[in-house]
């Protein structure tokens, strides 16, 4: 939780929505469903298919998350939205995450 606080911008305009949540609004929801994920069964993330695009002081990143855990196993496709911070440290925060399954293809 540690590493995921110290991402994250701590204010009322950061959003996140995980894979059939509804949205959530300002770090203390979203840290608090990170907590409660973190809490459930062991989860492994392989990111693939990175891409990274920036404009000033704003970045976004596009990324499939292939999540593997004792329960499931699903890919979600993922794009983070990074602003670098305005209080002088020139940190990037998480500001959007917004993550969508991906429904498997036929062949």
């Amino acid at each position: 939780m540690d590493a995921m606080s110290d991402v994250w911008e701590h204010s009322d305009r950061a959003v996140c929505v995980h894979p059939g949540w509804q949205r959530l609004h300002g770090w203390a929801s979203i840290s608090a469903s990170f907590f409660a994920i973190f809490q459930g069964p062991p989860i492994q993330f392989v990111l693939t298919a990175e891409r990274v695009d920036l404009d000033g002081d704003v970045a976004w990143v596009h990324v499939d998350e292939n999540i593997l855990s004792t329960e499931v196993g699903s890919t979600v496709a993922a794009i983070n939205v990074f602003s670098r911070s305005a209080d002088g440290d020139g940190r990037w925060r998480l500001v959007v995450h917004h993550g969508a399954p991906v429904t498997p293809t036929q062949e």
